[in-house]
This record gives C-alpha cells, structure tokens and sequence, in this order.
C-alpha cells in the first residue's frame, strides 16, 4: 500500500459506518487524504460519527428517499463530485430457508442488494459526467459459497456477485471501475446484530431445527473470534485502498484465509465433494 497521504484526495461516501468495517475504512482512508462522507442509519449513530470529526449523513438503505437525501447530503459536502462509493453497509439474517418468511428474506434483500443497488445507480451519472469513479462492493466469502442457516445472507450476497461483474461488463470503457472486496470472518459486531435478527424473525420452538439453532446461537453468542482466521478490520481497509488509488484496480479481492481456501475449493472440487466440506465446516450447527 502507498506510504504516503495522494496529493490528489477522493470524495469517497462509505455506507455502514457505525462500527466495525465501515469505521475502521473511514478512519484509514482519511487518515490518507482523502475526503470521506460516511453514513449510518440510525440519528445517534450519525452524531457519534460527527463527534469524531467525520462529515457524517444519515443514509438507510430500506428507504429510497433516505437514500435521495442522503446523496444530496453527500454532495452538498463534496461541491457536487464524487470519486467512489463504498457499498458496505449490510446484515446477515440467521435461519434454515425454509424457516425464512418471504417478508424477512425482502427485509434481507432491501439493505443487501436493492438499497445497494439504487443508490449505486443514482452515483453512476455523478461518475459518468466526471469520467471516472470507483465501485467498491463489500461481498463476502458466502458471495462464493454457501453455507446452512445463513440462506437470506448466502443468497443476497450471491445476487451482489451477479449484478456487480454484470455492471463492470456494462461499465467497460466508461473509466468507471466496479470491484468486489469478500472477506472471510472479520473482527465486528456482525455475530452481534444478526442474533438480534434471529431472535426477532426465526420461530426456532416450531422449527424441525429447533437443537440447530440451538447449536447456531452458542456460535453467534460466543465472545472472541467467530471462527478461526478471523482477522481485524484493517485486512478490509488494505484492499479498500487498492481498490481506491490503484490505476488498475482488480475486479476481486479475497480477504482472510478461509476466503481463499473455499475460492480454490469452488473451483477444483465437484459439487458433490465441496457439500461435503460445507457440511464438515458448519457440523456443529449440523449433527
């Protein structure tokens, strides 16, 4: 990575900084120069966000017109430009599929992938007058497999991976480059909020998966690292960067070592063999 700040800063806004991936990109990023706006969706976390310096915007994904405002927002602060956009804001819904009510697999779908989405499409025009701009989708290792009781996540993060290499196919020539960051387990409150989720929208004492789940929420109330190879928020903000300030940005970034283990799995193993390994990885939530 570039050891000193650029000499020319990007106006960058970055969804889902409230803590975790989104804060520590922010901090890095301006700590390098460049001009960040980041965003939260609720109001307190917004002003938390202000009272560490940052040019903070309140931006909820499930709702268009906060998603117009926020935008607005952003330009007011940037003087109507704007270099990149860094989609991280996201949840992961726990639960079997068949456990998942359609309203709660369109709650998923909303923040994931149509908020993400839209307020991408309404950057584009912004990037297409400037001539250049950055996509930078935050993915994840369940973009490129699948693993069980995480169905509403596996499937939104798939969706992503489709409609991101769609738009950089689409995008060619344009000077705007689209890439995807998938990080494996990452140092965050994402085992924290998703247990809420749970907890909110699974009916586990009716579920035939009811000792699963059991199993699940040990796992997603464990203190320490999820699972091993679990790395800082800052392996995110390495590739972020990359990303960012390369003149050749790659369409893919793999973060962590699970990451890259199940990439290469993916594509040596027939289907057969690589449900083997998944049920192997996820059999305390299994057997």
């Amino acid at each position: 990575m570039p050891a000193k700040p650029l000499t020319e800063p990007h106006a960058i806004l970055i969804t889902g900084c409230s803590s975790g991936i989104g804060l520590c990109v922010a901090q890095g990023l301006r700590a390098r120069g460049h001009q960040v706006i980041t965003s939260a969706r609720k109001a307190e976390d917004v002003a938390q966000l202000a009272s560490q310096g940052f040019t903070a915007v309140q931006l909820d994904l499930a709702d268009s017109h906060s998603i117009a405002s926020a935008l607005e927002a952003t330009l007011a602060h940037t003087g109507g430009r704007l270099d990149a956009l860094f989609n991280n804001a996201a949840y992961g819904q726990p639960g079997a599929v068949e456990d998942l009510s359609r309203e709660v697999l369109r709650e998923q779908f909303e923040t994931n992938l149509f908020g993400t989405h839209e307020l991408t499409c309404r950057v584009l025009p912004i990037m297409r007058r400037q001539g250049h701009g950055r996509i930078i989708q935050n993915s994840s290792v369940l973009g490129l497999i699948a693993l069980p009781f995480r169905g509403a996540y596996n499937s939104s993060k798939y969706a992503l991976e489709g409609l991101s290499d769609t738009l950089r196919l689409e995008l060619h020539g344009s000077g705007i480059h689209v890439s995807l960051i998938e990080p494996g387990p990452i140092t965050s409150r994402f085992r924290a909020n998703g247990y809420i989720m749970y907890q909110r929208h699974i009916d586990k004492d009716h579920s035939v998966f009811r000792d699963s789940y059991q199993r699940m929420e040990q796992r997603l109330t464990k203190p320490g690292p999820a699972a091993p190879f679990t790395l800082p928020p800052e392996a995110v903000l390495e590739k972020v960067i990359h990303a960012l300030e390369s003149p050749r940005p790659r369409a893919r970034y793999y973060v962590t070592f699970p990451t890259h283990l199940f990439a290469t799995l993916r594509r040596l193993l027939p289907t057969r063999a690589l449900d083997w390994v998944l049920r192997l990885v996820s059999r305390g939530e299994n057997s």
